[in-house]
Protein backbone atom coordinates (compact mmCIF):
# COMPACT_ATOMS: atom_id res chain seq x y z
CA UNK A 1 0.00 0.00 0.00
CA UNK A 2 2.85 2.40 0.85
CA UNK A 3 4.62 1.61 -2.41
CA UNK A 4 1.56 2.16 -4.60
CA UNK A 5 0.73 5.37 -2.73
CA UNK A 6 4.25 6.67 -3.42
CA UNK A 7 3.88 6.06 -7.15
CA UNK A 8 0.48 7.82 -7.19
CA UNK A 9 2.06 10.83 -5.48
CA UNK A 10 4.91 10.96 -8.04
CA UNK A 11 2.43 10.68 -10.92
CA UNK A 12 0.34 13.50 -9.51
CA UNK A 13 3.38 15.74 -9.14
CA UNK A 14 4.48 15.03 -12.72
CA UNK A 15 1.00 15.77 -14.02
CA UNK A 16 1.05 19.14 -12.29
CA UNK A 17 4.43 20.17 -13.73
CA UNK A 18 3.30 20.96 -17.26
CA UNK A 19 5.56 23.16 -19.37
CA UNK A 20 4.62 26.83 -19.89
CA UNK A 21 3.83 26.09 -23.55
CA UNK A 22 1.53 23.22 -22.63
CA UNK A 23 -0.15 25.36 -20.00
CA UNK A 24 -0.70 28.11 -22.57
CA UNK A 25 -2.27 25.67 -25.04
CA UNK A 26 -4.44 24.21 -22.29
CA UNK A 27 -5.64 27.68 -21.36
CA UNK A 28 -6.44 28.55 -24.98
CA UNK A 29 -8.37 25.29 -25.44
CA UNK A 30 -10.37 25.71 -22.22
CA UNK A 31 -14.08 26.47 -22.55
CA UNK A 32 -15.20 30.05 -21.97
CA UNK A 33 -15.78 31.01 -18.35
CA UNK A 34 -19.21 30.46 -16.88
CA UNK A 35 -21.61 33.33 -16.47
CA UNK A 36 -20.75 33.73 -12.83
CA UNK A 37 -23.65 33.90 -10.42
CA UNK A 38 -26.12 34.18 -13.32
CA UNK A 39 -25.14 30.80 -14.80
CA UNK A 40 -28.30 28.83 -15.58
CA UNK A 41 -28.74 25.05 -15.34
CA UNK A 42 -29.55 23.38 -18.63
CA UNK A 43 -33.16 22.14 -18.65
CA UNK A 44 -33.68 21.70 -14.89
CA UNK A 45 -37.14 20.12 -15.29
CA UNK A 46 -36.74 17.80 -18.30
CA UNK A 47 -39.47 15.75 -19.89
CA UNK A 48 -39.59 12.18 -18.67
CA UNK A 49 -42.37 11.28 -21.11
CA UNK A 50 -42.28 7.75 -22.48
CA UNK A 51 -44.84 6.69 -25.06
CA UNK A 52 -47.18 3.94 -23.98
CA UNK A 53 -46.64 0.65 -25.81
CA UNK A 54 -48.53 0.30 -29.05
CA UNK A 55 -48.77 -2.23 -31.84
CA UNK A 56 -48.76 -2.04 -35.64
CA UNK A 57 -52.18 -0.70 -36.61
CA UNK A 58 -54.04 0.09 -39.82
CA UNK A 59 -57.23 2.09 -40.26
CA UNK A 60 -58.75 1.62 -43.71
CA UNK A 61 -61.81 2.77 -45.60
CA UNK A 62 -62.15 6.08 -43.72
CA UNK A 63 -62.31 9.66 -44.93
CA UNK A 64 -59.03 11.24 -43.90
CA UNK A 65 -58.35 14.89 -43.10
CA UNK A 66 -54.55 15.05 -42.98
CA UNK A 67 -54.41 18.24 -40.85
CA UNK A 68 -52.69 20.32 -43.51
CA UNK A 69 -55.74 20.79 -45.72
CA UNK A 70 -55.57 17.49 -47.59
CA UNK A 71 -58.34 14.92 -47.89
CA UNK A 72 -58.29 11.25 -48.83
CA UNK A 73 -61.54 9.37 -49.39
CA UNK A 74 -61.59 5.64 -48.67
CA UNK A 75 -58.12 6.13 -47.22
CA UNK A 76 -55.59 4.08 -45.32
CA UNK A 77 -53.39 5.08 -42.36
CA UNK A 78 -50.65 2.77 -41.06
CA UNK A 79 -49.18 3.33 -37.58
CA UNK A 80 -46.11 1.56 -36.26
CA UNK A 81 -43.52 2.17 -33.55
CA UNK A 82 -45.24 5.39 -32.55
CA UNK A 83 -45.09 7.01 -36.00
CA UNK A 84 -47.17 7.45 -39.12
CA UNK A 85 -45.62 4.88 -41.48
CA UNK A 86 -47.92 5.22 -44.48
CA UNK A 87 -50.99 7.18 -45.57
CA UNK A 88 -52.82 6.99 -48.87
CA UNK A 89 -55.75 5.69 -50.86
CA UNK A 90 -57.29 2.21 -50.89
CA UNK A 91 -54.36 0.84 -52.90
CA UNK A 92 -51.93 1.53 -50.04
CA UNK A 93 -50.30 -1.81 -49.15
CA UNK A 94 -51.22 -3.25 -45.76
CA UNK A 95 -48.88 -5.66 -43.98
CA UNK A 96 -50.26 -9.03 -42.99
CA UNK A 97 -51.00 -10.11 -39.44
CA UNK A 98 -51.54 -6.66 -37.88
CA UNK A 99 -54.53 -4.97 -36.26
CA UNK A 100 -56.87 -3.54 -38.90
CA UNK A 101 -59.80 -1.27 -38.04
CA UNK A 102 -62.60 -0.71 -40.52
CA UNK A 103 -63.18 3.01 -40.99
CA UNK A 104 -66.02 2.77 -43.49
CA UNK A 105 -68.35 5.73 -42.97
CA UNK A 106 -65.98 7.17 -40.37
CA UNK A 107 -63.32 9.89 -40.35
CA UNK A 108 -59.68 9.99 -39.37
CA UNK A 109 -57.89 13.17 -38.29
CA UNK A 110 -54.72 14.11 -36.46
CA UNK A 111 -55.25 14.43 -32.74
CA UNK A 112 -56.79 17.75 -31.72
CA UNK A 113 -54.29 20.30 -30.40
CA UNK A 114 -55.51 22.93 -27.94
CA UNK A 115 -53.15 25.89 -27.87
CA UNK A 116 -54.87 27.52 -24.88
CA UNK A 117 -55.75 25.37 -21.89
CA UNK A 118 -55.67 25.73 -18.12
CA UNK A 119 -56.21 22.06 -17.31
CA UNK A 120 -54.13 21.05 -14.34
CA UNK A 121 -53.59 24.62 -13.13
CA UNK A 122 -57.32 25.33 -12.77
CA UNK A 123 -58.19 21.71 -12.12
CA UNK A 124 -61.57 20.12 -11.52
CA UNK A 125 -63.37 20.33 -9.20
CA UNK A 126 -63.24 24.11 -9.44
CA UNK A 127 -62.43 25.04 -5.85
CA UNK A 128 -60.00 27.60 -4.43
CA UNK A 129 -57.62 24.88 -3.31
CA UNK A 130 -57.04 23.94 -6.97
CA UNK A 131 -56.86 27.52 -8.31
CA UNK A 132 -53.19 27.72 -9.25
CA UNK A 133 -53.12 29.53 -12.58
CA UNK A 134 -52.71 33.22 -11.66
CA UNK A 135 -49.91 34.47 -9.42
CA UNK A 136 -51.67 37.81 -8.92
CA UNK A 137 -49.21 39.33 -6.47
CA UNK A 138 -47.44 41.43 -9.09
CA UNK A 139 -48.26 42.46 -12.66
CA UNK A 140 -44.85 41.13 -13.74
CA UNK A 141 -44.33 37.44 -12.94
CA UNK A 142 -42.31 35.90 -15.78
CA UNK A 143 -40.45 33.88 -13.16
CA UNK A 144 -43.36 31.48 -12.53
CA UNK A 145 -43.79 28.32 -14.61
CA UNK A 146 -47.22 26.83 -15.25
CA UNK A 147 -45.81 23.30 -15.07
CA UNK A 148 -45.13 23.76 -11.35
CA UNK A 149 -48.87 24.14 -10.76
CA UNK A 150 -50.08 21.26 -12.94
CA UNK A 151 -52.03 18.56 -11.14
CA UNK A 152 -51.80 15.47 -13.36
CA UNK A 153 -54.84 13.95 -11.62
CA UNK A 154 -57.16 16.65 -13.04
CA UNK A 155 -60.17 14.70 -14.40
CA UNK A 156 -60.32 17.25 -17.22
CA UNK A 157 -57.44 15.57 -19.05
CA UNK A 158 -59.37 12.33 -19.51
CA UNK A 159 -62.53 14.14 -20.56
CA UNK A 160 -60.62 16.16 -23.15
CA UNK A 161 -59.24 12.91 -24.58
CA UNK A 162 -62.42 10.84 -24.58
CA UNK A 163 -64.92 13.53 -25.56
CA UNK A 164 -62.74 15.85 -27.63
CA UNK A 165 -59.95 13.75 -29.14
CA UNK A 166 -57.36 16.13 -27.67
CA UNK A 167 -53.89 14.59 -27.77
CA UNK A 168 -51.67 17.66 -27.18
CA UNK A 169 -52.29 20.87 -25.27
CA UNK A 170 -50.47 23.97 -24.15
CA UNK A 171 -51.10 24.82 -20.51
CA UNK A 172 -50.72 28.51 -19.75
CA UNK A 173 -50.82 30.71 -16.65
CA UNK A 174 -53.87 32.95 -16.37
CA UNK A 175 -54.27 36.48 -17.69
CA UNK A 176 -54.35 38.54 -14.51
CA UNK A 177 -50.78 39.75 -15.01
CA UNK A 178 -49.04 41.55 -17.85
CA UNK A 179 -46.32 38.89 -17.77
CA UNK A 180 -48.02 35.75 -16.52
CA UNK A 181 -45.15 33.27 -16.69
CA UNK A 182 -44.04 30.29 -18.73
CA UNK A 183 -46.43 27.92 -20.44
CA UNK A 184 -45.73 24.26 -21.11
CA UNK A 185 -46.85 21.81 -23.80
CA UNK A 186 -47.95 18.33 -22.72
CA UNK A 187 -49.11 15.09 -24.26
CA UNK A 188 -52.56 14.13 -23.01
CA UNK A 189 -51.57 10.89 -21.30
CA UNK A 190 -51.96 9.62 -17.73
CA UNK A 191 -48.82 10.26 -15.68
CA UNK A 192 -47.82 10.63 -12.06
CA UNK A 193 -45.97 13.90 -12.66
CA UNK A 194 -46.23 16.77 -15.10
CA UNK A 195 -42.79 15.85 -16.39
CA UNK A 196 -44.22 12.50 -17.39
CA UNK A 197 -46.67 14.37 -19.64
CA UNK A 198 -44.25 17.00 -20.92
CA UNK A 199 -43.94 17.07 -24.71
CA UNK A 200 -40.31 16.20 -25.54
CA UNK A 201 -38.47 19.04 -27.23
CA UNK A 202 -41.40 21.49 -27.28
CA UNK A 203 -40.32 25.09 -26.69
CA UNK A 204 -41.65 27.01 -23.73
CA UNK A 205 -44.10 29.83 -24.18
CA UNK A 206 -44.44 33.14 -22.34
CA UNK A 207 -47.97 34.15 -21.41
CA UNK A 208 -48.58 37.89 -21.66
CA UNK A 209 -51.82 39.82 -21.33
CA UNK A 210 -53.10 43.23 -22.29
CA UNK A 211 -56.40 45.01 -21.81
CA UNK A 212 -58.94 44.82 -19.04
CA UNK A 213 -57.66 42.00 -16.86
CA UNK A 214 -54.31 43.42 -15.62
CA UNK A 215 -55.63 46.95 -15.24
CA UNK A 216 -58.68 45.71 -13.35
CA UNK A 217 -56.68 43.45 -11.02
CA UNK A 218 -54.01 46.00 -10.11
CA UNK A 219 -56.09 49.15 -10.47
CA UNK A 220 -58.43 47.57 -7.94
CA UNK A 221 -55.47 47.35 -5.57
CA UNK A 222 -54.61 51.02 -6.10
CA UNK A 223 -51.38 50.30 -7.95
CA UNK A 224 -49.96 50.40 -11.44
CA UNK A 225 -51.22 49.49 -13.97
CA UNK A 226 -54.74 50.84 -13.71
CA UNK A 227 -55.06 51.97 -17.34
CA UNK A 228 -54.14 50.67 -20.77
CA UNK A 229 -51.34 53.22 -20.99
CA UNK A 230 -50.13 51.89 -17.66
CA UNK A 231 -50.16 48.38 -19.13
CA UNK A 232 -47.92 49.46 -21.98
CA UNK A 233 -45.60 51.49 -19.75
CA UNK A 234 -44.98 48.59 -17.36
CA UNK A 235 -44.45 46.25 -20.30
CA UNK A 236 -41.88 48.55 -21.88
CA UNK A 237 -40.00 49.19 -18.65
CA UNK A 238 -39.82 45.45 -18.09
CA UNK A 239 -38.46 44.81 -21.59
CA UNK A 240 -35.80 47.49 -21.03
CA UNK A 241 -34.59 45.61 -17.95
CA UNK A 242 -34.76 42.31 -19.81
CA UNK A 243 -32.68 43.64 -22.67
CA UNK A 244 -29.96 44.77 -20.28
CA UNK A 245 -29.96 41.38 -18.55
CA UNK A 246 -29.83 39.59 -21.88
CA UNK A 247 -26.89 41.70 -23.11
CA UNK A 248 -24.87 40.97 -19.96
CA UNK A 249 -25.73 37.28 -20.16
CA UNK A 250 -24.69 37.08 -23.81
CA UNK A 251 -21.39 38.77 -22.96
CA UNK A 252 -20.75 36.35 -20.08
CA UNK A 253 -20.76 39.12 -17.50
CA UNK A 254 -21.39 38.31 -13.86
CA UNK A 255 -24.84 39.21 -12.54
CA UNK A 256 -27.24 37.87 -9.97
CA UNK A 257 -29.38 35.09 -11.36
CA UNK A 258 -33.00 36.17 -11.98
CA UNK A 259 -35.63 33.61 -13.01
CA UNK A 260 -37.91 36.18 -14.60
CA UNK A 261 -35.15 37.86 -16.55
CA UNK A 262 -33.94 34.44 -17.74
CA UNK A 263 -37.35 33.82 -19.27
CA UNK A 264 -37.49 37.24 -20.93
CA UNK A 265 -33.92 36.97 -22.18
CA UNK A 266 -34.83 33.66 -23.79
CA UNK A 267 -37.78 35.39 -25.47
CA UNK A 268 -35.46 38.07 -26.84
CA UNK A 269 -33.20 35.33 -28.19
CA UNK A 270 -36.11 33.51 -29.86
CA UNK A 271 -35.98 30.47 -27.59
CA UNK A 272 -39.37 31.07 -25.93
CA UNK A 273 -42.56 31.84 -27.89
CA UNK A 274 -44.85 34.72 -26.89
CA UNK A 275 -48.55 33.94 -26.49
CA UNK A 276 -50.40 37.20 -25.84
CA UNK A 277 -53.92 37.37 -24.39
CA UNK A 278 -55.48 40.33 -26.24
CA UNK A 279 -58.99 41.15 -27.44
CA UNK A 280 -59.04 44.55 -29.16
CA UNK A 281 -57.53 45.27 -32.56
CA UNK A 282 -55.89 48.54 -31.47
CA UNK A 283 -54.16 46.83 -28.55
CA UNK A 284 -52.87 44.01 -30.72
CA UNK A 285 -51.42 46.65 -33.06
CA UNK A 286 -49.74 48.37 -30.08
CA UNK A 287 -48.21 45.07 -28.97
CA UNK A 288 -46.87 44.42 -32.48
CA UNK A 289 -45.15 47.82 -32.41
CA UNK A 290 -43.75 47.09 -28.94
CA UNK A 291 -42.38 43.75 -30.09
CA UNK A 292 -40.50 45.55 -32.86
CA UNK A 293 -39.21 48.15 -30.42
CA UNK A 294 -37.56 45.48 -28.28
CA UNK A 295 -36.79 42.87 -30.91
CA UNK A 296 -39.03 39.95 -30.00
CA UNK A 297 -41.80 38.21 -31.91
CA UNK A 298 -45.42 37.58 -30.96
CA UNK A 299 -46.27 34.02 -31.97
CA UNK A 300 -50.01 34.23 -31.37
CA UNK A 301 -52.69 36.51 -29.98
CA UNK A 302 -55.16 34.57 -27.87
CA UNK A 303 -58.92 35.21 -27.74
CA UNK A 304 -58.37 37.96 -30.32
CA UNK A 305 -62.08 38.66 -30.89
CA UNK A 306 -61.20 41.64 -33.11
CA UNK A 307 -58.57 39.93 -35.25
CA UNK A 308 -60.88 40.30 -38.25
CA UNK A 309 -60.26 44.07 -38.12
CA UNK A 310 -56.48 43.70 -38.56
CA UNK A 311 -56.19 40.36 -40.33
CA UNK A 312 -53.91 41.89 -42.97
CA UNK A 313 -51.56 43.19 -40.28
CA UNK A 314 -51.47 39.78 -38.63
CA UNK A 315 -50.72 38.13 -41.98
CA UNK A 316 -47.90 40.58 -42.74
CA UNK A 317 -46.32 39.94 -39.34
CA UNK A 318 -46.86 36.16 -39.44
CA UNK A 319 -48.87 36.14 -36.21
CA UNK A 320 -51.52 33.53 -35.48
CA UNK A 321 -54.86 34.22 -33.82
CA UNK A 322 -56.25 31.65 -31.39
CA UNK A 323 -60.00 32.29 -31.25
CA UNK A 324 -63.39 31.02 -30.14
CA UNK A 325 -66.18 30.25 -32.56
CA UNK A 326 -68.81 32.50 -31.00
CA UNK A 327 -67.84 33.36 -27.43
CA UNK A 328 -67.91 37.12 -27.07
CA UNK A 329 -69.76 40.02 -25.46
CA UNK A 330 -69.12 38.91 -21.87
CA UNK A 331 -67.09 42.06 -21.11
CA UNK A 332 -66.49 45.37 -22.85
CA UNK A 333 -63.31 44.40 -24.70
CA UNK A 334 -65.12 41.30 -26.00
CA UNK A 335 -68.16 43.28 -27.14
CA UNK A 336 -67.27 43.63 -30.82
CA UNK A 337 -66.59 39.97 -31.52
CA UNK A 338 -68.38 38.35 -34.46
CA UNK A 339 -69.11 34.75 -35.43
CA UNK A 340 -67.24 35.23 -38.68
CA UNK A 341 -63.96 36.16 -36.96
CA UNK A 342 -62.15 32.88 -37.65
CA UNK A 343 -63.18 32.52 -41.33
CA UNK A 344 -62.36 36.18 -42.02
CA UNK A 345 -58.87 35.74 -40.58
CA UNK A 346 -58.50 32.61 -42.72
CA UNK A 347 -59.73 34.41 -45.85
CA UNK A 348 -57.15 37.17 -45.32
CA UNK A 349 -54.39 34.57 -45.47
CA UNK A 350 -53.51 34.84 -41.80
CA UNK A 351 -53.08 31.93 -39.39
CA UNK A 352 -56.39 30.94 -37.76
CA UNK A 353 -56.62 28.64 -34.73
CA UNK A 354 -59.57 27.41 -32.67
CA UNK A 355 -58.86 27.26 -28.93
CA UNK A 356 -60.80 26.49 -25.76
CA UNK A 357 -59.63 28.36 -22.62
CA UNK A 358 -62.20 26.21 -20.84
CA UNK A 359 -62.43 22.75 -19.28
CA UNK A 360 -65.73 22.12 -21.05
CA UNK A 361 -64.92 23.77 -24.36
CA UNK A 362 -61.82 21.61 -24.75
CA UNK A 363 -64.16 18.62 -25.00
CA UNK A 364 -65.93 20.12 -28.03
CA UNK A 365 -63.30 21.94 -30.07
CA UNK A 366 -64.53 20.13 -33.18
CA UNK A 367 -67.93 21.73 -32.65
CA UNK A 368 -66.33 25.12 -31.99
CA UNK A 369 -64.57 24.86 -35.35
CA UNK A 370 -67.82 23.71 -36.98
CA UNK A 371 -69.63 26.83 -35.79
CA UNK A 372 -66.94 29.06 -37.31
CA UNK A 373 -66.98 27.03 -40.51
CA UNK A 374 -70.75 27.42 -40.80
CA UNK A 375 -70.57 31.17 -40.14
CA UNK A 376 -67.97 31.56 -42.87
CA UNK A 377 -69.98 29.61 -45.41
CA UNK A 378 -73.12 31.60 -44.64
CA UNK A 379 -71.28 34.82 -45.53
CA UNK A 380 -69.98 33.30 -48.75
CA UNK A 381 -66.47 32.20 -47.79
CA UNK A 382 -65.66 28.89 -49.45
CA UNK A 383 -63.91 26.69 -46.87
CA UNK A 384 -63.72 22.93 -47.17
CA UNK A 385 -63.99 20.65 -44.16
CA UNK A 386 -60.42 19.43 -44.57
CA UNK A 387 -59.04 22.98 -44.66
CA UNK A 388 -61.04 23.97 -41.58
CA UNK A 389 -59.40 21.08 -39.70
CA UNK A 390 -56.06 22.94 -39.98
CA UNK A 391 -57.47 25.25 -37.28
CA UNK A 392 -57.21 22.35 -34.83
CA UNK A 393 -54.10 20.66 -36.19
CA UNK A 394 -51.15 22.08 -38.12
CA UNK A 395 -51.84 25.74 -37.27
CA UNK A 396 -51.70 25.34 -33.47
CA UNK A 397 -48.74 22.97 -33.92
CA UNK A 398 -46.85 25.69 -35.82
CA UNK A 399 -47.66 28.32 -33.20
CA UNK A 400 -46.45 25.98 -30.44
CA UNK A 401 -43.22 25.11 -32.25
CA UNK A 402 -44.03 21.40 -32.64
CA UNK A 403 -45.20 21.18 -36.27
CA UNK A 404 -42.15 19.10 -37.17
CA UNK A 405 -43.36 16.38 -34.79
CA UNK A 406 -47.15 16.47 -34.80
CA UNK A 407 -50.17 18.35 -36.15
CA UNK A 408 -50.65 16.37 -39.35
CA UNK A 409 -50.80 12.81 -40.65
CA UNK A 410 -47.48 12.84 -42.46
CA UNK A 411 -45.05 9.96 -42.67
CA UNK A 412 -42.52 10.11 -39.83
CA UNK A 413 -44.62 12.26 -37.52
CA UNK A 414 -46.02 11.17 -34.17
CA UNK A 415 -48.95 8.81 -34.58
CA UNK A 416 -51.43 11.06 -32.76
CA UNK A 417 -54.66 9.97 -34.43
CA UNK A 418 -58.41 10.12 -33.85
CA UNK A 419 -61.00 7.83 -35.45
CA UNK A 420 -64.37 9.61 -35.36
CA UNK A 421 -67.67 7.76 -35.68
CA UNK A 422 -68.87 10.34 -38.22
CA UNK A 423 -67.94 13.68 -39.73
CA UNK A 424 -66.13 15.48 -36.87
CA UNK A 425 -67.92 18.71 -37.73
CA UNK A 426 -71.25 17.12 -36.85
CA UNK A 427 -72.74 17.75 -33.42
CA UNK A 428 -73.52 14.03 -33.26
CA UNK A 429 -69.98 12.78 -33.90
CA UNK A 430 -67.49 11.89 -31.21
CA UNK A 431 -64.17 10.08 -30.94
CA UNK A 432 -64.44 6.32 -31.31
CA UNK A 433 -60.76 5.60 -30.77
CA UNK A 434 -57.70 7.74 -30.00
CA UNK A 435 -54.03 6.88 -30.43
CA UNK A 436 -51.14 8.88 -28.94
CA UNK A 437 -47.72 8.01 -30.32
CA UNK A 438 -49.29 4.91 -31.80
CA UNK A 439 -50.69 3.62 -28.50
CA UNK A 440 -54.47 3.34 -28.24
CA UNK A 441 -55.35 5.47 -25.23
CA UNK A 442 -59.13 5.55 -25.69
CA UNK A 443 -61.65 3.11 -27.12
CA UNK A 444 -65.34 3.89 -26.72
CA UNK A 445 -66.13 0.17 -26.99
CA UNK A 446 -63.67 -0.91 -24.33
CA UNK A 447 -64.33 0.15 -20.72
CA UNK A 448 -60.73 -0.68 -19.85
CA UNK A 449 -59.55 2.01 -22.28
CA UNK A 450 -61.52 4.90 -20.84
CA UNK A 451 -59.33 7.31 -18.91
CA UNK A 452 -60.05 7.61 -15.21
CA UNK A 453 -57.76 9.67 -12.99
CA UNK A 454 -56.72 8.29 -9.64
CA UNK A 455 -58.65 11.16 -8.02
CA UNK A 456 -61.90 9.84 -9.52
CA UNK A 457 -61.53 6.20 -8.49
CA UNK A 458 -64.19 5.15 -6.03
CA UNK A 459 -66.29 8.28 -6.53
CA UNK A 460 -69.79 7.25 -7.53
CA UNK A 461 -70.91 9.11 -10.63
CA UNK A 462 -67.34 9.98 -11.61
CA UNK A 463 -64.70 7.39 -12.45
CA UNK A 464 -67.00 4.45 -11.77
CA UNK A 465 -69.36 5.19 -14.65
CA UNK A 466 -66.94 6.09 -17.45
Amino acid sequence: MMKSGKWLLIAALLAGSATPLAAKKEKEAAPPPSQGSSAEPDNPYPSTYKAYPGRPTVIRGATIFDGEGGRIDNGVVFLNEGKIVAIGGPETPIPADIAVFDGTGKYVTPGVIDIHSHLGVYASPGVDALSDGNEMTSPVTPHVWAEHSIWPQDPGFGRALANGGVTTLQILPGSGNLFGGRSVTVKNVPARTQQGMKFPGAPYGLKMACGENPKRVYGGKGREPSTRMGNMAVDRQTWIKAREYQKKRAAGKDQTRDLGMETLADVLEGKILVHNHCYRADEMANVIDMSKEFGYKVTAFHHAVESYKIADLLRENNICSAMWGDWYGFKMEAYDGIKENIPLVYKAGACAIVHSDDQDGIQRLNQEAAKALGAGRRMGIDISDEVAWTWLAINPAKAMGIADQTGSLKVGKMADVVLWNGNPFSTYSRPEKVWIDGAMTYDSANPKLRPVSDFELGQIGAGDVK
